[in-house]
This record gives structure tokens, sequence and C-alpha cells, in this order.
């Protein structure tokens, strides 16, 4: 079978996100597979090229993947024609300057959120990408799992009625540093660097209220810094100056017949510790029935068998809650998140497939989180504005 090679520019691939998720389970696992089918009978191989910072880490890297390409000269594979697309892992406080570079270049875009550190930033790189006439798309891993594509399923197929409100928790204990290693880079606890779990947390939020829901019209938040000093990399402690923990109240406008004003609350915290099934859940609730949906599974209470809980503190509760709920079966097999979005991608690229999570899908990410920020220092009810690439 013919195959055809496209070159993959992935920066930041030294970062646990870039090098785990984006190299080893999506592309290295496409070439394990024998490249990408399309639809011309061919297979679609991919070529990265690995740049960072660290000229160590790379040629590590590349070692044990046996890949020969890797630089810490970005503008060089910017300048190579045979690399077709640009892809960023960076943290938050590089992206934005690095994906302008890469749209001046005529690559086709593909980039982890935020976007951009504000608002003003991500729009504009939007525009630009579509003044230049590139592909372009932002990572919206969430949509891809399981239980959420479960969830969208039964939202789509009308199992709720109308569908009345939606409760998230999201979060688990990352340790401090000091008697125990963190889970997550010290950036994250440095607004000086783009960290802040409203930023890191708030574009997810976003893309998975609109996309399975509806358009979010309003936001209330309130942030914290529950922990304020950490350890970093080196056993060294700083003071923490982004929030780890946001917590936000989001209206939705749902168009169609059982359509209407839907309220979710998302609670996102790096000082929880996990009393749930997965690490993140969400409880929807309609007039038909309910849903609890996790990263992997999907469970359902239907009206017709609802309880009838009676409230009486003076005695012991004797049903068992949980039980009384059915797990939604998978009914199909489902691939990793990043590597299903990185194929739509590339077809969207090779084939001009449609695709429709681009710069202004990760803008409105940036708007959200922005907007609850503001609404946290405010202290108010935030509107937020329709934001479209028209």
């Amino acid at each position: 079978m013919a195959r055809t090679t496209i070159g993959i520019i992935l920066n930041g691939v030294t970062g646990r996100m870039g090098y785990r998720q984006h190299l080893v389970r999506s592309l290295l696992a496409i070439r394990d597979q024998g490249g990408l089918s399309l639809a011309d009978g061919t297979r679609l191989w991919p070529e990265p090229v690995l740049v960072g910072r660290n000229e160590h880490k790379l040629r590590e890297l590349a070692d044990r993947h046996g890949l020969t390409e890797w630089t810490t000269d970005l503008a060089a594979a910017l300048a190579r024609p045979d690399l077709q697309i640009y892809f960023d892992a960076q943290v938050t406080a590089q992206r934005e300057k690095s994906l302008r570079l890469a749209i001046e270049a005529g690559k086709h875009i593909y980039t982890e959120k935020p976007t951009a550190e504000d608002l003003a930033g991500a729009v504009d790189l939007a525009r630009l990408a579509d003044a230049a006439g590139i592909k372009h798309g932002v990572v919206q891993d969430k949509l891809f799992l399981p239980g959420l594509r479960k969830l969208d399923r039964l939202v789509k197929g009308g199992f709720f009625g109308r569908i009345l409100s939606v409760r998230g928790e999201f979060g688990y204990w990352v340790f401090e540093g000091d008697w125990q290693s963190a889970q997550r880079p010290s950036w994250n606890y440095r607004a000086a660097d783009g960290g802040g779990i409203t930023v890191d947390m708030f574009p997810h939020w976003h893309y998975v209220l609109e996309q399975i829901f509806g358009r979010v019209t309003s936001v209330t938040a309130q942030v914290a810094t529950h922990v304020d000093r950490r350890w970093d990399e080196s056993g060294e402690p700083y003071d923490a100056t982004a929030d780890d923990a946001a917590y936000g109240i989001f209206e939705i406008d749902r168009p169609g017949p059982d359509g209407g004003r839907i309220i979710a609350q998302i609670n996102s915290s790096w000082a929880v510790r996990v009393y749930r099934d997965e690490l993140v859940e969400f409880q929807v609730d309609g007039t038909e029935g309910s849903a609890v949906a996790g990263l992997r599974n999907c469970r359902v209470q239907h009206r017709s068998t609802t309880p009838k809980p009676v409230w009486n503190p003076d005695l012991p509760v004797t049903e068992e809650f949980r039980a009384q709920w059915q797990t939604v079966p998978d009914n199909e097999e489902f691939d990793n998140g990043f590597k299903a979005q990185w194929e739509l991608f590339l077809r969207h690229v090779v084939e001009d497939a449609p695709y429709g999570w681009d710069l202004w899908a990760g803008a409105r990410g940036v708007q959200l989180a922005e907007l609850g920020l503001r609404s946290a220092r405010e202290g108010r009810r935030i509107e937020v504005p329709e934001l479209t690439g028209e």
C-alpha cells in the first residue's frame, strides 16, 4: 500500500503532555498501526521533528523511540518546506509567540490550550491563521473521553428530556513537593509563568459545556490559592502565586425544543482529596432522567426508576443509592482521545475533512477563563459575549 509522509514539528515534547499523550500515545501509536488510512487507499505516515530547549533531553527522547530528527532551533524547523504542521505543547507563556512564528511560516497549526495568555492574543492568533489560509486546530481531548462520549450520546438521544443542571467535580491533591514530589510542574503555581487552575481548566470546561450542552452565556466564579508555599523540582521552596482552586457557576443557553436555561456548577481543585469514582465527574439532571459521567464510565437513572427518598435525619439511611443506577454500555471501541483527535486533524489537513475545534474555539476557552478571573476579582456575575470568526 502506498504511503504518504507528513512532517510535523513537535514543540514542547519534553514536557509531560507533549511527550506522553501527543508523541507516544498519538503520533507514534499511529505509526505503530501502520499509519493513518486515507480515503484514497494510501497510508499517511507522520514524521515528527522534536523541538525544545534542552539538547540532552531531545537526543535522549529521539534515541529512545528510534527517531532521528530533533533540534533546538525552532526557526530552522519552521523554514523547512517538508514540515507542514506545527504543534505546540510548551508552557502557556511561550505559546503565543511560537504560534505567531508558525503562522507566518505558513504552517498548519495544532496546539494545546490555552492558546494565549489573554483573549486579545488568542483572537489575534485566530484572525492571523484565517488570513493566512492555513488549517488550525486546538486540542479538546475531554470530548473524546469514553465517559463524556457516552454522555454526549445520551444528550443527542434525548434521554434527559429538558436538561436542568450540570454539576462537575474535578481535581486531586497535588503534593507540595517537600516530603513527596509534586505531580505537576512548579510553573503551574506561579502567576508570572502563566500558571493557575482557572486558565488551565476553564478552557476545558468551556468546550465540554459548549459542545455537549450549548453556548455559555455567563460566569460567576471564586478562585483561591489554598496552598501558598510549595517546593520546586530542585527541592527549593517558593511562594505559590497562582490559584490552585476555582469554583464556577455557568449559565448555558441550550437551543431546540427541549432547550432553555441550564445551570452548571464546576469545582476545580489541586487541593482536594478524592472521594469519587474518577478524577472528574459530571452529574446531569433532567426532567426525564439523570446521568453521572467520568473519564470512562457513565451511569444513568431514568424517571421511571427514580426512588422516592424521604428526609428523616432521625433514622439511618438504608437505601443503597448508587446501586439504583444503571451502567451505560460501551457499544464501541474507544481509542485514546488525544490520538483520535490527532487523526481527525490530520485528515482535515490532508483530505479537507470537517473539523470544528479551531483557534476560535480556543479563543472562546481563553475568554471564559479571563472572565472567570474577572468575576472572582469583582465579586459578580459576568456575561459572556458571543465570539466567532465571522
